[in-house]
């Protein structure tokens, strides 16, 4: 069965399909990827399974009850040899005998009730504890499927930055090349000039529709972090540069963290509890368990089948209690307990190392997200500076001032500044995003 959160998504999709573009801010899309998401669908199934399973345990210290009907023929009843007590010293001294009528007819039931086991008991928690763990689990994935969203949302944007930036420059390179080509045929300048603005504008063209392919990619990146069939039509409504200069943003690499409140961190302390129940169980196997039972049958035997009739039911009524003691395994249980202490020991270092590995991270992401801001600032400036030297170069070459092979080249720097201004985009875009998870602010 689907949890209700999965049908409301569901539910969602199917309306907004229906109306047409899906329209989607950024936090829209993490809230979506955070219920609808292939991954975390599977997580809340997950924790639907463990709730069951802890019920399922539960059960095991709860009354069985079992009813059993059962009928039985004997086209050829069972014989025996017994000695000839009726002409002792005259015939045979065994006679053939049978004393099993054909039919029998029996239907009763059992109750059975664990009364004490110390596995049972530390079972409880532990089934406790890995219903939790499944929780953590969902949590978990639902923190890893905002940060997906977040990283495909961004990259269609920056791909589509990219590509009008891009475009941007091709009316300038093709009214060179208008320029170009009409001084070439009135002979104040050379073929190759012209050849060389046309190579630089293919090469441009061909960067626009490189990018354009990669924002193609991107959503189709994002409509599957969505859980989306793939040519939904999704329309982003947050503005790039907005996301570039959000406060909240910029200020997370100033912002302090705390491990405890990471749910890295709650896995690994749910995983050390579980191995110290794991090792009380272990120990809990050197105890005696005690169970009790009742049991009731009405049984039926005649030479013909007519249960009730000329032969009444017999009763069987039956209670008891059985002790299980353990005495002596060679070892066995001692070992096990030892694997379980070392078990305890290694989840120790676990979580110690979790709770260090993520100060570290933090930390790490941190530098980086400072460091790709300020190289975003830099290549932004940069690529406003080459686009001004570009224009210029342009403008000269007009009045002829400038040779083709300048504008060529100040073309080239421009366009390799748009390529590193956007690369820088991306690489801040992705730190932030990083930073965010580290922090777990998803």
């Amino acid at each position: 069965m689907r949890s209700i959160p999965t049908l409301l998504g569901i539910l969602l999709v199917v309306a907004l399909r229906a109306q047409g573009p899906m329209s989607l801010s950024m936090q829209q899309a993490m809230d979506m990827a955070a219920t609808q998401s292939y991954m975390t669908r599977n997580s809340a199934l997950a924790v639907e399974v463990a709730r069951h399973r802890t019920k399922e345990f539960t059960a095991i210290g709860l009354p069985q009850i079992n009813g059993e009907v059962s009928m039985s023929n004997f086209i050829d009843p069972p014989t025996s040899l017994v000695p000839n007590f009726f002409t002792p010293g005259v015939g045979p001294e065994y006679i053939a005998a049978s004393f099993q009528v054909p039919w029998q007819l029996s239907a009763g039931g059992t109750i059975s009730q664990l009364i004490f086991d110390g596995s049972y008991l530390i079972g409880l928690r532990a089934s406790k504890e890995l219903r939790l763990q499944s929780e953590q689990d969902r949590v978990k994935a639902q923190a890893d499927a905002r940060a997906q969203a977040a990283k495909a949302y961004q990259g269609v944007l920056a791909a589509e930055e990219g590509a009008r930036l891009l475009g941007e420059g091709v009316p300038l390179l093709e009214k060179s090349l208008r320029d170009a080509t009409a001084m070439q045929q009135q002979g104040f300048l050379e073929t190759t000039d012209v050849d060389r603005l046309t190579i630089d504008l293919e090469a441009l063209k061909n960067q626009q529709r490189s990018f354009l392919k990669q924002g193609e990619i991107a959503r189709a990146m994002l409509a599957l972090t969505l859980g989306l069939p793939q040519g939904t039509p999704i329309m982003l409504t947050d503005k790039l540069d907005v996301l570039i200069d959000n406060p909240e943003e910029a200020a997370l690499s100033e912002q302090g963290f705390d491990p405890n409140s990471h749910v890295e961190l709650d896995v690994a302390n749910t995983y050390a509890r579980l191995q110290v129940l794991n090792m009380k169980n272990e120990r809990s196997k050197g105890l005696p368990s005690l169970g009790g039972f009742f049991s009731h049958q009405q049984v039926w035997n005649g030479p013909e089948f007519d249960p009730g009739g000329k032969y009444p039911f017999y009763p069987t009524t039956l209670w008891g209690l059985k002790l299980t003691v353990p005495i002596f395994s060679s070892g066995m249980r001692h070992h096990k307990v030892q694997q379980a202490k070392l078990g305890l020991e290694q989840a120790e270092i676990n979580r110690t190392a979790t709770e260090q590995r993520l100060l570290a991270t933090a930390e790490q992401q941190r530098l980086t997200a400072r460091s790709a801001f300020d190289n975003y600032t830099t290549e932004k400036r940069n690529m406003e500076l080459s686009r001004s030297i570009m224009e210029r170069t342009s403008t000269k070459f007009t009045s002829g001032l400038a040779t083709s092979f300048e504008l060529t080249q100040e073309q080239g720097r421009y366009l390799s500044a748009q390529q590193a201004y956007v690369q820088r985009l991306i690489d801040l875009l992705i730190a932030r995003t990083e930073l965010r998870k580290a922090l777990d602010l998803y």
